[in-house]
C-alpha cells in the first residue's frame, strides 16, 4: 500500500490545532490571574495608603495656603500672602467665574465623585499623543483642593502613596460637601501670584474691584492663573497671560458656558484693560518686614533650594533672634551715636551663633524701602581687606608650620616672587624683624605676605576650604591680604576661632512642618577645621587688635567683654588714588567674636567710584561702632567667659604661646631676604617686643595716613587691570555638612538692587579674577586693589 494515501492522515498533524488552542487558553488564564492578583495587591496597597492618610477638616479646606515664617521663639514674623485674604462664600461667587474654573480645570466636575477615571484616561491619552484636552493632568478639581490643603507641592512628594491618599481624601470630601462648597473652598485657597491667595483677594489686587464687578475677560484671566501664577502675571508677562485667558475662554465655549460670540468678544479685549496701577499692602507683618527683609529673603532662597514652595501651607521655623535683628537694624539705620555720612552709605552684616552655625540676625541694607532688594550681607564682590590675614596667613602658619605667637617675621622690603612688583605698607615704613603677634595686631602687610609664602598658597587654600570657602581657581599670594567673601562667610569662619576650631556651615532654617504634619529638622553638624591650638593662639593675638593701644580695632571694644576681632579696609587703585581725599577707602570691615557670637560687618558704597562715594578715615570706624553696639547688646544676657589655654598649647610667658612640642621659632624661607638698603622705623622700637636682638614695639599712632582716588566709573568692585578670585563658600557654597539629607542650605543668587540699579553676584559668585594685588592699608588695613599682577613694574606706595 502506498504510504502517500491522502486518506491516511498523521496523528501529529491532527493534534496541532488542539495544542494551539490549549496554549492560548493557558495564556488567557495567566493574564486573567495576573490582573486579578495585581488588582488585589493594588486594592490592598490602596487600602493601606488610605488608612494612613492624614485627617482633613473643614478648617483646613477653608484656610489660606500661605507659608508662615517663625523666629527662634516660635513667633510668626511673616505670613506670605494670607494677610489680606477676603474669603468669599459660594453665593457671592459669580456664576461666570464658577463656569470658567470648571471649564478649564475640571469640566466633568459635576459628574464625578472626587476621582474621574475618564479624566485619568484622557490625560494619559493626551500625554501619549501630545494633544490637549483642556485638562490639568489627571487630577480632578477636588483632588487639587485636597493637595493644596494637606499635602506638600514639592516634587519629591509626588509619589504613588500621595496620589492614593489624595484620591481617597477627595472621595471623602465629595461625600461630605456639596459641589458648590468644594468650588468655594478651591476659589478661596488657590495662589494667585504676588503674595495673594484666593480669587476675591486677587480681584482686589489686580483690578481694585470685587469679583462681582469683574467682566468676563477679567474673570477668565483669574480662572486661568492658578496653573502658573508667575508665568500668567499680566503685569510681567501679558503675552502669556493673554494666551492663558483665551485658553479659558475657548474651554468655556467648548463646555457651553458661554457662546462663541461672547468668547470672541472677550478675546479681543486687552488683558491689561482695567489692571490696577497701585495695590494694597499684602503683608500682615509690615511692622516687622523692615527689620527682617534680608533675613526673610535669604530664608526663601534656602527654602527654595531645599525643594519647597511657599504656596504649600508650610510652617518654617528659623534661627532668627528678633531682638538681635531689631538691634542690628536700628544701629545700622537710626543710631544717633554713629555719624553716617549719607543715606547712600550701606551696610551688610551677619550675626551667627559661634557654637552651631545658626544665623541669628542679618542686615542687607540701610535707608532703603525696597522689599527683598540687594542683600549685601551675602555679596562676595568686595574685598575683605586684612580680615583675610587670620584665615589665610597666620591661621595656616600655626596649623601647618607650628608658628608660635612670638615667631619672628620680617617687615622688610618685599617684591612679589618672579616680578619686580614691590609692596609697601600703609605708612611707607619698615619695622624690621617683629613678632607675628605685633604684625597681626598692627596689620602689617609684608609680614603677612611672607608668612603666606612660607605656608604655601595651596595649603592656605585648603585651610580656607575647611572654613567653608571654596574657589574656582587657585588663589594667589596677593589674596593673603584680601579675599572676596561675604559677611556671612566671614562670620562663620571666625566662629571657628571662637569655639576651638570647629566650622559650622551657616544656616537660617532649623525646621519645616508641612501641611500634613510631616516635619524635617536641619542643623549643621560641624567639622574640625583646625586644631584647638590654632584657634586659641589666633584668638589670643586678635584680642590685641581691640585692646592694645596699637590695635587697629579699638573702636569696636566692648568694655569688660572677652572678645577678639580684626579690621579690614581697601584702598582705591593707583589710577584713581589722586581723585579722592587722602586717607580715603573703598570698603571698611570688622569681624569680631565672643564665645557666644560671631559678627562680621561690611560698610561702604554700592558705587564706590561715583562722586562723593569714598570712605574717609574717621568713617572707617563705623563698622567697628556697629559691632560694638550690637555685640554689647546681644552679650548682655550671655555668659562672659574668657578662652582657656587648651592642652595642645604651651607657654613660656604671659602671652608667649606655642603649639605643644614646638616651642622654637621656625625658619623664614620667604623671598627677598634683604638686609640692607632700607631704613627701619626706629620710632616703632622699644624693649616691649624684642625678637632675636632686634628691638621693636608698637607704633603710637595706631592709624594710617593714606591717600586714594576715585574713578568716574560706577562698575562696582571691578576695576581696570584688577582680577580677583572669588569664593563660592558660605551660604550654600561650601562643603555641605548639614546632618539632614535635605538640608543643603541655600545660597544667594545674583541680586539686583532696584534702588541703585547695581547688580552683583552673591555668595555663590565664583568669577575668578586672576590678578589681585591687595596692598592692605587697614587704618592700618587698607587693600590696594588695582595692583593685581605681580609683574607690574610700579610699586604700591601709600602717601
Amino acid at each position: 500500500m502506498s504510504q502517500n494515501n491522502p486518506q491516511h492522515k498523521s496523528p501529529s498533524r491532527r493534534s496541532q490545532p488542539k495544542k494551539k488552542r490549549s496554549w492560548l487558553r493557558r495564556t488567557i488564564k495567566i493574564v486573567i490571574w495576573a490582573i486579578v492578583i495585581l488588582f488585589v495587591l493594588g486594592a490592598g496597597l490602596f487600602t493601606y495608603y488610605a488608612a494612613t492618610a492624614p485627617k482633613l477638616t473643614g478648617a483646613e479646606l477653608s484656610s489660606d495656603n500661605s507659608t508662615k515664617i517663625y523666629d527662634a521663639n516660635n513667633q510668626v514674623i511673616s505670613r506670605l500672602g494670607s494677610q489680606n485674604r477676603d474669603y468669599v462664600t459660594a453665593k457671592n461667587i459669580p456664576n461666570t467665574l464658577k463656569r470658567a474654573v470648571v471649564s478649564i480645570e475640571d469640566r466633568r466636575f459635576y459628574k464625578h465623585h472626587g476621582v474621574d477615571p475618564i479624566r485619568i484616561m484622557g490625560a494619559a491619552f493626551a500625554n501619549v499623543t501630545g494633544s490637549s484636552l483642556g485638562l490639568q493632568g489627571g487630577s480632578t478639581l477636588t483632588q487639587q483642593l485636597v493637595k493644596l490643603s494637606v499635602f506638600s507641592t514639592a516634587a519629591s512628594d509626588r509619589t504613588m502613596k500621595r496620589k492614593a491618599q489624595e484620591a481617597w481624601l477627595a472621595i471623602q470630601v465629595e461625600n461630605k460637601y456639596s459641589k458648590d462648597k468644594i468650588l468655594e473652598f478651591y476659589i478661596n485657597k488657590v495662589y494667585m501670584g504676588n503674595g495673594v491667595y484666593g480669587m476675591q483677594t486677587a480681584a482686589e489686587y489686580y483690578f481694585n474691584k470685587p469679583l462681582s464687578r469683574l467682566t468676563l475677560p477679567q474673570l477668565a484671566m483669574l480662572a486661568g492663573m492658578p496653573q502658573s501664577p508667575t508665568l500668567y502675571n499680566p503685569y510681567k508677562y501679558p503675552k502669556y497671560a493673554t494666551e492663558r485667558r483665551n485658553e479659558v475662554l475657548t474651554a468655556m465655549v467648548k463646555n457651553k458656558a458661554i457662546t462663541s460670540a461672547q468668547g470672541q468678544q472677550a478675546e479681543a479685549t486687552s488683558v491689561k484693560t482695567g489692571l490696577a496701577t497701585t495695590h494694597n499692602k499684602t503683608s500682615t507683618s509690615e511692622r516687622l518686614s523692615k527689620y527682617t527683609d534680608a533675613y526673610l529673603k535669604q530664608t526663601l532662597l534656602e527654602l527654595n533650594k531645599l525643594g519647597y514652595k511657599t504656596n504649600s501651607g508650610l510652617k518654617v521655623y528659623t534661627n532668627l533672634d528678633l531682638n538681635a535683628q531689631k538691634k542690628l537694624y536700628n544701629v545700622s539705620n537710626n543710631d544717633p551715636s554713629i555719624i553716617y555720612p549719607s543715606k547712600r552709605f550701606q551696610v551688610g552684616a551677619t550675626l551667627v551663633d559661634s557654637n552651631n552655625g545658626k544665623v541669628v540676625a542679618m542686615q542687607g541694607a540701610r535707608k532703603t524701602n525696597v522689599s527683598f532688594g540687594l542683600n549685601r550681607a551675602v555679596q562676595t564682590d568686595r574685598s575683605s581687606g586684612s580680615t583675610a590675614k587670620p584665615i589665610m596667613d597666620y591661621g595656616p602658619a600655626i596649623q601647618y608650620l607650628k608658628y608660635p605667637t612670638y615667631q619672628p617675621v620680617k617687615d622688610t622690603p618685599y617684591v612679589y616672587p618672579g616680578s619686580d612688583k614691590s609692596v609697601m605698607d600703609f605708612d611707607n615704613k619698615y619695622q624690621g624683624t617683629i613678632t607675628m603677634r605685633k604684625a597681626l595686631v598692627e596689620s602689617r602687610n609684608i609680614p603677612a605676605l611672607r608668612t603666606l609664602e612660607n605656608v604655601g598658597v595651596p595649603k592656605a587654600q585648603g585651610f580656607l576650604k575647611n572654613l567653608g570657602m571654596s574657589f574656582d581657581k587657585e588663589l594667589e599670594l596677593q589674596n593673603g591680604i584680601g579675599l572676596y567673601v561675604s559677611s556671612e562667610q566671614l562670620a562663620a569662619a571666625y566662629a571657628a576661632f571662637a569655639n576651638g576650631g570647629v566650622y559650622h556651615k551657616p544656616y537660617l532654617i532649623n525646621k519645616i512642618v508641612q501641611s500634613d504634619g510631616q516635619t524635617k529638622t536641619f542643623k549643621s553638624k560641624g567639622k574640625r577645621a583646625m586644631s584647638p591650638a590654632t584657634a586659641f593662639m589666633i584668638t589670643d593675638m586678635l584680642k590685641g587688635v581691640m585692646d592694645s593701644e596699637s590695635g587697629s580695632g579699638t573702636a569696636a571694644k566692648v568694655d569688660g567683654l572677652y572678645e577678639a576681632g580684626k579690621t579690614g579696609t581697601t584702598q582705591y587703585p593707583d589710577d584713581f588714588i589722586n581723585k579722592v581725599p587722602a586717607d580715603s577707602s573703598m570698603d571698611s570691615w570688622f569681624s569680631g567674636y565672643t564665645k557666644n557670637y560671631s559678627l562680621a560687618i561690611w560698610t561702604g558704597y554700592d558705587r564706590q567710584f561715583s562722586a562723593n562715594s569714598y570712605i574717609t578715615e574717621p568713617e572707617t570706624t563705623i563698622a567697628q561702632q556697629i559691632y560694638k553696639n550690637v555685640m554689647g547688646y546681644v552679650s548682655e544676657d550671655k555668659p562672659n567667659t574668657d578662652w582657656t589655654q587648651p592642652s595642645d598649647v604651651g607657654s613660656n610667658g604671659s602671652d608667649n604661646y606655642y603649639v605643644a612640642g614646638y616651642p622654637g621659632t621656625q625658619p623664614d624661607n620667604s623671598s627677598n631676604q634683604t638686609t640692607s638698603g632700607f631704613t627701619i622705623d626706629k620710632s616703632a622700637s622699644s624693649e616691649t617686643d624684642s625678637v632675636n636682638g632686634t628691638v621693636t614695639s608698637p607704633r603710637n599712632d595706631g592709624e594710617t595716613s593714606t591717600s586714594g582716588t576715585t574713578s568716574g566709573s560706577d562698575s562696582g568692585a571691578s576695576q581696570s587691570g584688577t582680577t580677583t578670585q572669588q569664593p563660592s563658600g558660605g551660604s550654600g557654597n561650601g562643603d555641605d555638612d548639614n546632618s539632614d539629607s535635605s538640608s543643603d542650605n541655600t545660597s544667594s543668587d545674583t541680586n539686583k538692587d532696584s534702588s541703585t540699579g547695581t547688580t552683583s553676584d552673591s555668595s555663590n559668585g565664583n568669577s575668578s579674577n586672576d590678578n589681585q594685588d591687595n596692598n592692605n592699608n587697614d587704618n592700618p588695613d587698607t587693600t590696594n586693589q588695582n595692583n593685581a599682577k605681580a609683574n607690574n613694574a610700579t610699586a604700591d606706595s601709600v602717601q
